[in-house]
């Protein structure tokens, strides 16, 4: 655990200190709209997944911070729900789309929390993680400055993001822009869903 709940501490003020993600870039990944849920999954004030709002069936924001969730239940259409991204109370192949976003890197176990998001993943579903991307020198520079604040932090570069979802079902692309990385990873449709088409 980290000496200082730092996500508490920057709830209230979160958005004026860290820049948003880009909306665009995120969503060009994602292929939507989709008709069931997504999940945000680390998703904090919801100030990602409030920018796709409209853009599936049903939204939800899990975060380990009831502070942040605080702030994410003031927007609308949203579903805040406290968890661990290691232990998801959600059911098998319940969400058809999955971001995280600049979150992977502060959660306590990056392995099981990929076999969770995998999990709660439906078949012919898509996950996107964007993160910092570790090849660059600036996020060197960050990875170093958070690990000085004493936060949890262990940045991946995308390629080992990319090894936590070794699955035979699993097709995995990485794309990067600048200093950001979008792991992409689409789950295959159940045989049924093949035969149906």
């Amino acid at each position: 655990m980290p000496l200082l709940d730092h996500f508490d501490i920057l709830a209230p003020f979160y958005e004026r200190v860290i820049r948003p993600a880009d909306p665009q870039a995120l969503g060009a990944h994602l292929r939507l709209p989709v008709p069931g849920a997504l999940l945000d999954a680390g998703g904090g004030t919801g100030r990602v997944a409030h920018g796709l709002r409209g853009q599936a069936g049903r939204i939800v924001v899990a975060d380990l911070s009831q502070r942040m969730l605080t702030e994410a239940a003031k927007r609308e259409a949203l579903n805040p729900v406290c968890a661990h991204s290691e232990r998801l109370p959600f059911p098998d192949g319940f969400f058809e789309r999955i971001i995280m976003v600049d979150a992977l890197h502060h959660v306590c176990d990056q392995r099981r929390t990929a076999a969770e998001l995998w999990r709660v993943l439906a078949a012919g579903g898509l996950l996107v993680i964007e993160e910092p991307d570790l090849r660059t020198f600036g996020v060197k520079m960050l990875a170093v400055g958070e690990k000085l604040a004493l936060m949890r932090s262990h940045f991946l570069n995308p390629h080992r993001i990319s090894d936590l979802f070794r699955h035979p079902d699993a097709r995995v692309q990485v794309a990067a822009e600048k200093s950001i990385a979008w792991i992409i990873v689409e789950k295959a449709p159940s045989p049924q869903a093949i035969e149906n088409h």
